[in-house]
């Protein structure tokens, strides 16, 4: 392998790396900015997960995602509602915490497959619907509610804002996408 070879393959791990952090400060800054509506609030989130899909191949947006958690875990106010601590995820939503992480890996992996639009939206759709099923399974266990319950409470009434949320991130994910390879920031 040629020194020129080793350089441009460790540059783009540092690009990578970088991204990755920028992307788990953005999930932090935003993931506490929620709306209580219920036993599960609104929030930014899974936004800011949809997003890091289109800036990072999978495996960097779950490791950024892995940083993210550490970083609440250890108490610092980054979770909903600006929690934090081992509670947080012990509590009856910390399942929807859990979720993010087979949700982006699931919702990278289709959009890594694909540049069709309708492709990408199926992507979002099967990872949201991966993350509704860790947090409302562990939302049943913990707080001890049936399902049907369980799915009118945290669920049904988030898929027209995720539904949104979905139709933002295609929307501006491309272009942020766009303008950081057009300024070298990240390969095509």
């Amino acid at each position: 392998m040629s020194h020129q070879t080793t350089e441009l393959q460790r540059k783009a791990k540092i690009s990578d790396l970088s991204r990755a952090g920028v992307m788990a400060a953005v999930i932090c800054v935003l993931s506490p900015l929620s709306i209580p509506i219920g036993p599960v609030p609104i929030s930014l989130a899974t936004l800011a997960i949809y997003l890091s899909l289109y800036l990072l191949s999978w495996q960097w947006a779950v490791g950024s995602l892995f940083v993210y958690l550490l970083i609440g875990m250890i108490g610092m106010p980054v979770f909903s509602g600006f929690s934090g601590g081992i509670g947080k995820l012990m509590g009856p939503t910390g399942g929807y915490i859990i979720g993010f992480f087979p949700m982006a890996a699931a919702a990278g992996w289709i959009l890594q497959k694909s540049s069709k639009h309708w492709i990408h939206f199926l992507g979002f759709v099967v990872g949201t619907a991966i993350c509704y099923a860790f947090g409302t399974a562990w939302f049943c266990y913990e707080s001890q509610t049936p399902l049907a319950a369980a799915l009118s409470a945290c669920v049904i009434p988030f898929i027209p804002g995720d539904f949104l949320k979905i139709m933002l991130a295609m929307a501006i994910g491309p272009l942020i996408r766009k303008q950081l390879i057009q300024a070298g920031l990240m390969k095509a």
